[in-house]
């Protein structure tokens, strides 16, 4: 009876699949439907509400979430993939409109021929639209133009009642903040309008630094920051006063009036093709592997060699753009390489002001002699965006480490304890294990989410295995 009611529902058949974010932890097997048209969407929503399909549902565009925010253990799960055509550029306006499904290699790739990209991009660019939304994504240069959140202009929103809200700061500002790094539970997004930028080329100018020591890093990265884009990378398994040695890279497009960087013709020609942004990896991970390829003393090794093959000091340098925005996708499913047991990103901000407090953080780690593999380090400019956007300005610390290191959960539960304390917050789009009584102290306003949320949600429709695990839909008690 149940599957005669799906076939004649105007939604696709669900599949029963098992699903994980990219860490590759705390697996949930869910009912998922790829919709290949917007109303499809809507009918998903109507089949939940109605009893023909599982009570509650979330959205889940590439699967990038590190831990459990786009699964829902039993429930419905809307693949938004399919959805994934740009619908017009205005450049005259500087505006792109695409469906959510859309990817940031896609976006880029349609920009690059009317010499536009975009002003915010993440660390890899296979995020799609709606996940940079829900996750209000941020990149090297929030410091000085804020996460996505501050270049999103409009959004078409479905929401659980079946309607559809054409929602902007103008018509629904509550809701649009909200939805804004609202990890996809105030609505699903179908399309969106965002702003560009020009493009002067295809290239960064860089500027690097290696420093010595943990003191040093944090000196060099509290300097007057003139470049727009701006990331340090930590060495935190050296032993001794190396620990939190850096490479710190510093960068600006290339002005249009530079004189095109000297290369081999065949690189060249790859840099300035709109496609380079969309080529597959060179190389891929294989999907099944004894064990973890990835060791303590093999990756203290090759932090160590990454350090010293790195300039001292080295000033504009031309750097491609797809390989400085995004260095790791030039290796596919390198998540693999952590095992089956998968790992753990931690990513916290400390606000500007509480250095010492983030000192402390430095502190735990090395006594704790935590594992990290890879440790990023950037500055936040000022807060924008809903009650649940992560960045706030100070500075934000991203580890790597393997899930299923020991000790590893409870040092990073005294972390936790450190960052809410002063005054700082876990980014929900990464977390697997957060403890939910820390989540009204790191996110103030999340009593002001949930109200929104029971204004466009009655019901408790929208629902993901991280809102049922932090209690993100729920009142205080």
């Amino acid at each position: 009876m149940w599957a005669a009611e799906v076939r004649r529902a105007p939604y696709p058949l669900p599949r029963e699949r098992t699903l994980s974010g990219w860490g590759r932890t705390s697996a949930s097997v869910c009912r998922v439907l790829t919709p290949r048209e917007e109303e499809q969407v809507g009918g998903a929503l109507e089949g939940c509400a109605g009893g023909a399909l599982p009570a509650n549902a979330i959205a889940r565009g590439a699967g990038l979430s590190y831990g459990d925010a786009a699964q829902n253990t039993g429930g419905a799960v809307i693949d938004m993939s399919a959805l994934n055509r740009v619908l017009s550029i205005d450049p005259e306006r500087g505006q792109l409109t695409a469906q959510a499904g859309v990817t940031i290699a896609q976006i880029l790739s349609s920009l690059a021929p009317y010499g536009m990209t975009l002003p915010v991009v993440p660390g890899t660019r296979h995020v799609t639209l709606g996940g940079a939304i829900g996750s209000d994504i941020h990149g090297k240069n929030h410091h000085r133009d804020g996460g996505f959140a501050r270049h999103v202009v409009r959004m078409s929103l479905q929401t659980p009642d079946g309607a559809v809200a054409e929602i902007s700061p103008e018509s629904d500002a509550e809701l649009f903040y909200a939805t804004l790094g609202g990890m996809g539970l105030t609505g699903v997004v179908t399309a969106a309008t965002i702003r560009t930028e020009p493009q002067t080329a295809p290239w960064m100018e860089v500027d690097t630094d290696r420093t010595n020591t943990l003191h040093e890093t944090l000196a060099k990265m509290g300097e007057e920051e003139r470049h727009r884009y701006s990331v340090a990378w930590l060495d935190l398994l050296a032993g001794g006063s190396a620990f939190g040695r850096a490479v710190v890279s510093r960068a600006d497009p290339l002005a249009a009036t530079t004189t095109t960087p000297t290369v081999a013709p065949w690189r060249l020609a790859i840099q300035n093709h709109p496609e380079r942004f969309t080529r597959r990896a060179r190389w891929t991970v294989p999907e099944r592997i004894p064990g973890a390829l990835l060791a303590p003393a093999g990756v203290r090794a090759f932090n160590a060699a990454w350090w010293r093959a790195a300039p001292r000091h080295e000033r504009a340098r031309p750097v491609p753009l797809a390989p400085y925005f995004f260095p790791l996708d030039g290796v596919g499913n390198w998540n693999r390489l952590y095992g089956p047991a998968g790992l753990l990103q931690y990513q916290f901000v400390i606000p500007l002001g509480s250095e010492s407090d983030l000192q402390r953080c430095f502190e735990v780690i090395r006594t704790q002699r935590l594992p990290v593999y890879l440790a990023v380090f950037k500055r936040f400019g000022s807060a924008f965006g809903g009650p649940l956007s992560f960045p706030i300005e100070g500075w934000t610390l991203a580890l790597d480490i393997p899930a299923q290191a020991a000790g590893v959960r409870q040092t990073l539960d005294r972390l936790d304890e450190m960052v809410a304390g002063a005054g700082g917050r876990v980014y929900l789009a990464k977390d697997a294990r957060l403890r939910p009584e820390l989540l009204g102290a790191m996110y103030p306003q999340l009593e002001r989410f949930r109200a929104i949320r029971r204004r466009v949600d009655p019901d408790g429709l929208l629902r993901s295995d991280l809102a049922a695990r932090l209690g993100l839909c729920e009142a205080a008690a």
